[in-house]
């Protein structure tokens, strides 16, 4: 027997369960890993709530992690028992000693990277790497708007953002946060709590705008950061902390300069081994190479996650959260 978390109906963190369970063996083309460190994303608590439906009651939590290979099934030959491994598109289950997932879907981890880091940082990551290198191909020179910027992903975007010479406007809610991303490499910062997002956003690129818009609140965000684009510019959701955009008329796009919009997700760009590869090659390079450096800011045990699924949606968090089964 080894030990998870799963929830058997939507709602709070109350639902969150801590459970005996038997480890599924792996099948053809599957690995088993046995989690050093699992990763804390808000698309866990889309899946707590019902904004994302869980394939079947009860169900796991959890799509991140990182470990030690456990037992490997048939078909599988490029891991092996004992290799160090990490992945950010697992089944709902990685909130769990045990976990076992698609080979496909399991990277190795080069040893500059520990476990900690990668659990930390693996979806986070690929996240920033599709956003800046895929979504919109920043060359280096523009303007870019952030939201949540002294999050988890704000903190990497941030840093790979000032890499690739790109001027971030990250948004926060406190000095502390403004403080943090500006640490990261943020060209400047928004306190939307006490500040006008669109008025600074003028202010600071002289009447301009941004050439792309990433935003991660979703609803209570929406129309503001399609204010804060240029003409024929885009806008990036990828996210729903405030709640789902929905109920939108397209023709705002043209009202507001013949914009652009775009509601990617990890599963659309890393949705082959070989796209996942070269992701990672290129999210690890930024690592090794000093650029993204991974604040693992917050550790919960693992079956104390309601704590920390409450404190990442009280906004109270900067950097990354890990557990730690």
């Amino acid at each position: 027997m080894s030990k998870r978390i799963q929830f058997s109906k939507t709602g709070g963190s109350d639902v969150l369960e801590w459970v005996d369970v038997e480890p599924k063996a792996p099948s053809a083309g599957e690995v088993c890993i046995a989690n050093k460190a699992v990763g804390l994303n808000f698309i866990d608590i889309y899946f707590r709530t019902g904004l994302y439906p869980a394939p079947s009651m009860p169900s796991g939590l959890g799509t991140e992690g990182a470990g030690v290979v456990e037992s490997v099934g048939e078909g599988v030959t490029h891991l092996k028992e004992g290799d160090r491994v990490a992945y950010a598109q697992a089944p709902l289950g990685a909130y769990a000693e045990l976990h076992t997932l698609s080979a496909d879907k399991v990277v190795k981890l080069p040893d500059f990277i520990d476990f900690e880091t990668a659990a930390a940082s693996m979806l986070k990551g690929l996240t920033v790497q599709y956003l800046l290198r895929q979504t919109y191909a920043l060359k280096g020179g523009e303007t870019i708007l952030f939201h949540a910027a002294a999050g988890g992903v704000g903190s990497i975007a941030c840093q790979w953002a000032k890499a690739l010479g790109v001027k971030l406007i990250g948004t926060v809610s406190s000095k502390e946060k403004a403080d943090l991303a500006m640490a990261n490499g943020a060209w400047a910062t928004i306190n939307y709590s006490e500040e006008n997002v669109v008025e600074r956003v003028r202010e600071l690129t002289n009447g301009e705008m941004c050439d792309v818009v990433y935003d991660s609140v979703g609803k209570d965000t929406w129309e503001m950061s399609l204010d804060c684009l240029k003409p024929r510019s885009l806008m990036v959701s990828f996210g729903n902390a405030s709640g789902p955009v929905d109920g939108v008329n397209i023709g705002i796009l043209n009202q507001k300069g013949a914009l652009f919009v775009t509601r990617p997700s990890l599963n659309g760009y890393a949705d082959t081994r070989e796209r996942l590869e070269m992701m990672c090659d290129d999210f690890f390079a930024m690592i090794e190479s000093g650029n993204v450096r991974i604040d693992v800011a917050n550790r919960y045990p693992l079956q104390d996650v309601g704590k920390a699924q409450d404190a990442l949606q009280g906004r109270k968090t900067t950097g990354s959260t890990i557990l730690l089964p």
